[in-house]
């Protein structure tokens, strides 16, 4: 059971005990080198490390420094969405998260006393896709998923109990002081990524802070453990019975355990709030006095929807929670920060090898401030329906809930948090724009949509063809890809072709049977696109041209 004390937070113990990581005292302590990395990773939650396997799979060497010894505690994190699963496939770890995470696709809405939910919503409306729209897995499999394809990568390595407490951001380096149960040592690094969570001890010791808003309202949210037979999909309540007055949220996870979240208001005792015998009241009156459950983890959020101003600090780069923090409705936090991770990583293996400028990291700033703004308005929004401040707001929710229960248009303005989708990086300097008539679908700034597809008689999916690199994908009408088309790019900067075709052919193009990546690309025969290597549209043409192509090429590596 959750233990109570008398700080009005709770300690998760119903699970079985965190994995935890030896101590292994640095080399650096005895020699007293200043050992220097490419990258130095500051913090090891999902997005540490998953910048640290993704660094690995361009060959870029990098540490993570840890101030714990194990992953996390609580559920935290726990949906997953599909574009994430998407770059977790291509690091390795999304197949097991999948296997042991919650597979869901809608979502059900409810109001006042009904007991049938008003509406219900499909997250996934292509389903010719190789990921769900989400999965629920608490985030510290996740992280031990992580961790244990670090011995695959000998580019990388953790640092456990290992905490970063002081930093000089210089010229053509950054030295980081770090402090362990053996003693302080110092090392070095070309850049440094802060991934240290919401506190950020490196934001605070660059005096840097967050600009944002903090919404007068607070959320009990209780992890418990319990056989129940509800639906493994997202429920969402407005003034329940059991809650009359507020919201409720209940989401199922792996090992039989539920999220369930209470809103509670703004002017409360907090301690009152957490006492267990409260706690339990909130939790039987919506489950019912007969259902066993124990506590996993219990606390109580007061929801902040802010960023940093600027990402890049010169050589210091911040990325997650520690760049851009949001309320969990929605689901923007954990996939934000690794869409983070997707954008910068290959940008940082450029700039390193000295294939791209310097000033290439600043398009992570303009791109991630875009999506962290975009990630920052729909959840004030969802907070703002969810928690109306006025009668005036009430009265305009409480009726578009009625509304919503027989009519299309209304659901739209529904918003019980809505849930993250890969943003659309529209306006990048990397993109260039169309000069050809193109639908709207897949535009330059877009990730790549998957779909099935075979090569040499095999089923796969389009997204595993992409990898980390940049890639040209040409259309064909014959399966044949003209030699004009196979070299492009430089020695140290090649774009890999990859043929389309709907015909079967006795070569390796990928055989677009069902005609869903000609329908998703709005595709023609001779049809080209430039893709990143975090698989977004960088560039796209009716006809392959050399010249424009090696010109989006300079563009996309800030050329």
């Amino acid at each position: 059971m959750a233990k109570y004390g008398d700080t009005g937070s709770a300690k998760p113990t119903g699970r079985q005990a965190r994995r935890t990581y030896e101590f292994v005292k640095p080399a650096e302590i005895d020699s007293g080198e200043t050992t220097h990395f490419p990258v130095i990773i500051a913090g090891g939650g999902p997005i540490g490390l998953a910048t640290a396997i993704d660094l690995s799979h361009h060959g870029v060497q990098s540490v993570v420094l840890e101030k714990h010894n194990s992953v996390s505690d609580g559920s935290r994190a726990i949906c997953w969405a599909k574009r994430t699963l998407e770059i977790l496939d291509r690091l390795g770890a999304s197949e097991r998260m999948v296997d042991k995470g919650v597979v869901w696709n809608q979502g059900w809405v409810y109001f006042g006393e009904e007991t049938e939910p008003i509406y219900k919503f499909d997250l996934l409306s292509d389903k010719e896709q190789k990921f769900p729209a989400f999965i629920n897995l608490q985030q510290f499999y996740a992280e031990e998923y992580l961790i244990d394809l670090f011995p695959s990568h000998p580019e990388t390595e953790i640092r456990c109990q290992n905490e970063v407490v002081g930093v000089d951001n210089g010229e053509d380096k950054v030295t980081v002081t770090v402090k362990t149960p053996a003693g302080s040592y110092k090392t070095s690094c070309d850049y440094l990524v802060a991934a240290d969570g919401h506190r950020s001890p490196i934001r605070n010791m660059l005096g840097l802070d967050f600009t944002g808003r903090v919404f007068e309202d607070n959320f009990l949210i209780a992890d418990v453990r319990m056989k129940a037979d509800f639906p493994a999909i997202r429920r969402f309540w407005f003034d329940p019975p059991f809650n009359p007055g507020q919201t409720s949220l209940i989401h199922k996870q792996a090992d039989d355990v539920w999220r369930i979240d209470f809103q509670v208001g703004w002017d409360i005792d907090r301690e009152e709030v957490m006492k267990k015998a409260n706690v339990d009241a909130k939790i039987r009156a919506f489950l019912g006095s007969d259902l066993e459950f124990e506590y996993e983890w219990v606390s109580l959020y007061t929801f902040k929807c802010c960023r940093m101003k600027k990402f890049v600090h010169d050589r210091i780069i911040f990325a997650g929670d520690s760049a851009h923090l949001v309320s969990p409705f929605g689901a923007r936090g954990a996939n934000g920060g690794i869409q983070d991770v997707d954008n910068l990583v290959w940008k940082l293996d450029l700039v390193l090898k000295g294939v791209a400028p310097p000033r290439l990291l600043n398009s992570y700033d303009d791109e991630r401030i875009l999506a962290a703004e975009e990630n920052v308005l729909n959840s004030s929004r969802s907070t703002d329906f969810m928690t109306p401040k006025s009668k005036v707001s009430l009265a305009f929710r409480n009726a578009t809930l009625e509304l919503a229960k027989d009519f299309e248009f209304a659901r739209k303005f529904v918003n019980p948090g809505r849930l993250s989708t890969p943003s659309a990086l529209d306006g990048s300097p990397l993109n260039t724009p169309d000069e050809d008539e193109f639908s709207d679908k897949q535009r330059p700034g877009l990730p790549c949509l998957d779909a099935p597809v075979s090569i040499n008689g095999a089923d796969d999916w389009f997204l595993n063809q992409l990898g980390n690199r940049f890639t040209g994908i040409y259309f064909s009408d014959n399966g044949t890809t003209p030699e004009k088309i196979k070299a492009v790019g430089s020695v140290q900067l090649p774009v890999d072709t990859l043929t389309v075709t709907k015909t079967k052919t006795g070569g390796d193009s990928i055989i677009d049977a069902k005609g869903l990546l000609h329908q998703h690309y709005d595709a023609q025969p001779g049809t080209y696109y430039l893709i990143r290597p975090d698989q977004h549209v960088s560039a796209r043409w009716r006809e392959f041209d050399r010249d424009k192509v090696s010109k989006a090429l300079a563009r996309a590596t800030g050329r």
